[in-house]
């Protein structure tokens, strides 16, 4: 591929942090509030949710077409990436050939309902409405209960995850203006606890995790990315201020920049770990 994928991916998230937009902290999940392909009705993955400009109805050149469509012109089409297994031929160090599964990532490109002509929209039944509180606290039981893990609940200052005790604490409701930032902090140290090694085995415990480190950055990343991630799910809305803060995005800039294939490891393990956390499968 004449394009480098990874840096076409990454190019778009500082595009969009350069803009002050934080793209892990809109909504995008399912058909009611995310993108979604118009053919199968399915939600795309969550790096495709967090690049697409628009929620809605995405489809390629061919599929608008085959629907009796056409694309206005001047439209400019938007990228959507999938992992392609590729049988990759090894020499072994006996001389040996060995085949081996290989993900490559590939993209082709999509457009939204909007730049189509012709078509109209989809008549999407409303699904049912949940009470988001209720709903995060199912959630934070289900998963204490199915991985018999701690979660402490207390008055303290300090958030965080062990994973050589393998418990969770933060800070009581109480504490918390809103408590939505208090599910918000939970559910980032839930992400953090799927990365040990009895579930997810992601976690690096080494020297090289250190605060400040590359290893230490992408956790945090994956934290980030999947609590914003269960908050749009659930459709609870948290201030973010303190995280909107220039030197906040600069940060990430600043990572982003250093490393072309940062954000797509990281959307992908956070993936792994919200689907983890609702015992579901993973998207497509």
């Amino acid at each position: 591929m004449s394009k480098n994928i990874y840096q076409m991916i990454t190019d778009r998230f500082i595009e969009e942090l350069e803009k002050g937009v934080i793209p892990w902290q809109k909504g995008w999940h399912g058909v009611r509030s995310g993108a979604y392909n118009r053919i199968s009705k399915k939600p795309y993955s969550l790096l495709n949710q967090m690049i697409l400009p628009k929620q809605g109805e995405w489809a390629s050149f061919k599929q608008w077409s085959d629907l009796g469509g056409k694309i206005k012109k001047g439209e400019k089409s938007s990228l959507v990436v999938f992992w392609k297994i590729q049988p990759i031929e090894e020499i072994k160090e006996d001389g040996t050939k060995e085949i081996k599964q290989v993900p490559i990532l590939r993209y082709f490109n999509v457009f939204h309902i909007s730049q189509v002509d012709g078509v109209e929209p989809l008549n999407v039944a409303e699904l049912t409405e949940l009470e988001p509180i209720a709903e995060a606290e199912r959630i934070k039981e289900e998963y204490k209960n199915r991985e018999n893990i701690d979660i402490r609940e207390i008055i303290t200052n300090e958030a965080f995850y062990s994973p050589s005790s393998d418990y969770i604490q933060v800070p009581c409701k109480e504490q918390y203006t809103d408590v939505a930032e208090f599910y918000s902090t939970l559910f980032h140290e839930m992400v953090h606890s799927t990365g040990h090694k009895s579930r997810l085995d992601r976690l690096d415990t080494s020297i090289n995790s250190r605060f400040g480190s590359e290893t230490y950055s992408k956790e945090e990343l994956v934290a980030e990315i999947g609590s914003a991630t269960i908050l749009n799910i659930l459709g609870i809305e948290t201030s973010k201020t303190f995280r909107n803060s220039a030197a906040y995005l600069q940060s990430w800039l600043r990572v982003l920049k250093n490393d072309n294939r940062f954000i797509v490891s990281a959307s992908s393990r956070a993936e792994k770990a919200v689907n983890y956390i609702m015992n579901e499968v993973e998207g497509v």
